[in-house]
């Protein structure tokens, strides 16, 4: 399979992942690139967590909890319950065999081996065939700005369950990291025939992802065309706090206005984007922002939904 077939996807956590085991199931192995956000990323119990790619790792691997999109199926909770007697920190939930996960990866970072290099290890371990890049090698970290004063991004997502009224958001170290060095090669060799960003929230996943250092004007200047899928359906997130942060920051929550983020955020970097059957009503307002607009089920139940919406945005 040359080069020149490589699909690149842009993914956060579930709704990511999700689209990207469709895009996985439609491809030749090693065929497709996944670029992580890891603003999530963050240290806890000593461990380096990071759950974005944790999340895409598990769902590729067939590993996943398919019920609640992430962490692994059939995990125990011994240690956690071990910790909460000795009155630890517990907010955070990590099973058993997850907690295997950071155990190695922190060890690994710790001998001095890239974030890179210890995604890729770890989805050659689970048999994963798909290329897994982390966003950077370097550290970002979302900082969400609420009502109730400045949270760090678990803090905010899991500890707080997303119940502060957000303000917005900053990415320390956003300005000093650079973006993952294979995906910038194989972006500059024009390697990839189709760029997908994965319907996930655009605030907290794909910004941080797109406003690391030269990568979103890399991927603008790329031949191939950039396809983005909206994470809101008929006014509401399928998973996470998109809609619900899109409403306290004032913004209308809708697939329309997901389209003028990234026109106005990244201008000329959209070529299409797709909108669920039940926002077809928008495509023309969308189509006035100079974006092409392709309609088609967008909600991913089944396994067979991944495959069917993955299979329609690598034909546009």
């Amino acid at each position: 399979m040359g080069s020149a077939q490589a699909i690149l996807a842009l993914s956060g956590g579930v709704g990511g992942a999700k689209l990207a085991l469709g895009l996985a199931d439609s491809l030749a192995p090693g065929q497709l690139h996944v670029l992580v956000n890891t603003s999530d990323d963050f240290m806890h119990l000593g461990l380096h967590i990071s759950p974005d790619i944790d999340t895409v790792l598990y769902t590729l691997s067939g590993r996943a909890n398919a019920a609640q999109g992430w962490g692994l199926e059939g995990e125990t909770w011994n240690t956690m319950a071990a910790l909460e007697q000795l009155g630890a920190e517990t907010w955070f939930r990590l099973g058993d065999r997850d907690m295997a996960t950071h155990l190695w990866r922190t060890q690994q970072l710790k001998k001095g081996q890239r974030l890179s290099a210890c995604t890729a290890a770890l989805a050659a371990r689970m048999g994963v065939t798909s290329h897994i890049h982390p966003m950077s090698d370097d550290p970002v970290s979302t900082t969400v700005h609420s009502e109730r004063g400045d949270l760090p991004f678990q803090h905010y997502f899991v500890r707080d369950q997303c119940e502060p009224v957000v303000t917005g958001f900053s990415f320390d170290g956003i300005s000093a990291a650079r973006p993952n060095r294979e995906v910038m090669r194989l972006l500059q060799q024009k390697a990839f025939a189709t760029v997908v960003i994965c319907p996930s929230n655009p605030f907290v996943s794909v910004d941080p992802i797109l406003q690391l250092s030269g990568l979103w004007l890399a991927l603008r200047e790329s031949p191939a065309p950039v396809v983005v899928v909206s994470p809101i359906v008929a006014g509401h997130a399928i998973k996470g706090p998109a809609a619900k942060m899109m409403a306290e920051l004032g913004l209308e929550v809708s697939a329309l206005e997901v389209a003028r983020h990234y026109t106005k955020r990244y201008p000329g970097l959209m070529d299409r984007f797709v909108i669920d059957d039940s926002d077809a009503t928008m495509a023309g307002a969308i189509r006035e922002l100079g974006v092409e607009v392709a309609v088609t089920s967008t909600v991913m139940k089944r396994r067979a939904d991944k495959q069917a919406l993955a299979r329609f945005a690598l034909q546009l």
